[in-house]
Order: C-alpha cells, then sequence, then structure tokens
C-alpha cells in the first residue's frame, strides 16, 4: 500500500472474498421475485441492480472493459452504465453473470497473490493508485460486504448475514487505503495537528491521520482522538448515514475531529 500502511493480507482477503460470494449466492437465491425487484437501500437501484453492480465489477477486474472505470472522472458515475444496460437482463442471466464473474475474480486474486504483480499500482478513477492485489481483493470484499448487509438486507427487512474478524479486517484495509488517498488529496485544515481514528471490535485498529494520509500510530501526539465501533463504519463512513448518528465519541480538539468526520465518504 505505502510505507505508511500495513502490508495488504492478500490470503486473508481471497478467504473473505470467498465468503462473501457465498454469502451472496445464499442470500439471493432465498428471494422471491418480488424481493428480487424492490427497491435497495441504494439511491435508484433495485436489488437486482445492486447485484448487476457488483457483477459487472468482478468482470471489471479481468476484461478490458475496466480501463474504462480505471480511467474514469468520477467511479459512480462510470458504475451506472453497466447497471443500466443490465436492466433488461433476467434474474436468471444476471445470477449466471454474477457466479461467473465473482468465480473468475476470486481466482485472479488467487493466481495475483502469488505473483510480483501483487504490488503493482493501478488507478481506480478519482481514488487514485492502489496495489493490484489489493485493489481486486479490496474493492469487491468491500462491495459485497457493505451492499449486502447495508443496501440489500435492510432494505428487506431481512436480517444482514453476519460478518467476522477477517472479513472485517479486510473490508477496513480498503476502507482505509481509499481514505489515505482521500484525505492526502484533500487534507481537510489542521491535520497538521493529526488525528487518531480507533475501530474497535472485529477487524478494528488505530489509525493516525494527517495531511498527507493515514498511517500506523507512531511516537508525537495527536489533537484529537475518535473513536467507534468498527462494525459501524462502512454506513457512516460511506454517508450512508451520519457519523453523528453512531456511538462515535471524540477526545481532544473537537472541532478538528468534527471537520475530519464531516468529510470522510468512502466510494
Amino acid at each position: 500500500m505505502t510505507d505508511r500502511l500495513p502490508t495488504p493480507n492478500l490470503s486473508n482477503m481471497l478467504t473473505s472474498l470467498r465468503a462473501e460470494r457465498s454469502e451472496m449466492l445464499a442470500f439471493t437465491s432465498a428471494l422471491t421475485d418480488e424481493e428480487w425487484n424492490a427497491p435497495s437501500a441504494a439511491p435508484s437501484w433495485r436489488i437486482a441492480d445492486v447485484v448487476s453492480h457488483i457483477a459487472a465489477t468482478a468482470r471489471n477486474m479481468y476484461t478490458p472493459g475496466g480501463m474504462v472505470v480505471s480511467f474514469a472522472k468520477s467511479l459512480e458515475d462510470a458504475n451506472e452504465g453497466p447497471v443500466e444496460k443490465r436492466r433488461i437482463w433476467s434474474r436468471t442471466k444476471v445470477m449466471a453473470e454474477y457466479e461467473r464473474t465473482s468465480r473468475r475474480a476470486s481466482t485472479l486474486l488467487a493466481v495475483i497473490s502469488r505473483s510480483p504483480m501483487r504490488v503493482v499500482r493501478a488507478p481506480l478513477a478519482e481514488l487514485g493508485r492502489f496495489p493490484l492485489g489489493l485493489l481486486i481483493g479490496g474493492a469487491l470484499v468491500f462491495d459485497h460486504h457493505t451492499h449486502l448487509r447495508h443496501d440489500i438486507a435492510p432494505a428487506l427487512g431481512l436480517p444482514a448475514p453476519a460478518t467476522d474478524t477477517v472479513r472485517m479486517h479486510s473490508v477496513l484495509t480498503w476502507m482505509t487505503a481509499v481514505l489515505n488517498n482521500q484525505v492526502a488529496q484533500h487534507p481537510v485544515a489542521g491535520l497538521h495537528s493529526r488525528v487518531s481514528l480507533t475501530l474497535t471490535g472485529p477487524g478494528g485498529g488505530e489509525w493516525w491521520i494527517d495531511e498527507s494520509g493515514l498511517r500506523t500510530p507512531t511516537t508525537g501526539t495527536v489533537a484529537a482522538r475518535i473513536t467507534a465501533p468498527a462494525l459501524s463504519f462502512p454506513d457512516w463512513g460511506t454517508q450512508r448515514s451520519s457519523w453523528s448518528d453512531h456511538d462515535v465519541t471524540i477526545t481532544g480538539d473537537s472541532e478538528l475531529a468534527c471537520r475530519f468526520l464531516d468529510s470522510v465518504n468512502v466510494i
């Protein structure tokens, strides 16, 4: 990733991706056709559209079409085209593509993780560059985990699948890598004084944030400390909800901490 953040554990990411793929297949296979076509919590997308988005994202990892997304100005805008194209597809066709592309992307991650290519930095729209192994594994685990638990299950009033430490660690590895790039591109005022972010519970950890991005804690002081449950970060950290609606505690410079928290929007 960078010399400021730990090297991603690609073996755990592969385990996480395979587990999330199994969760998605089990969850979607139990849906009625009415539920399949119901609105999701993702604006303007049905449940079917969310699944087709994940399938298209997996396909982008190993086809030339992925270059369009890699060099797009807006990742969210680039995601709309493939979803729109698939809106007329049958449920059977969408699921067939999802099963195929997610399987191939998992195989690609297994190969890349054993290759020097895993550290080659590749672009992802406005989010910046990431080591290829992290880009494939992190983005797909994050997409599966977050969409299923925050856009699909709650929209249907169904229990969200359980998670575990390995999967949450993979999700947070990707989210902090994206946040690292975002902060470095557009740091909020006052970050030269540094902020500590601690996420507690499964997969959690502590990161220090300054004008250059995120890093593992080191010697010195921080102006503010932010603590929150790791399980809530994929929700408020993507601005699906406000951080102020969650169990987020602040000590130290609350003005700086709030300014930073208001800026967090991992996509």
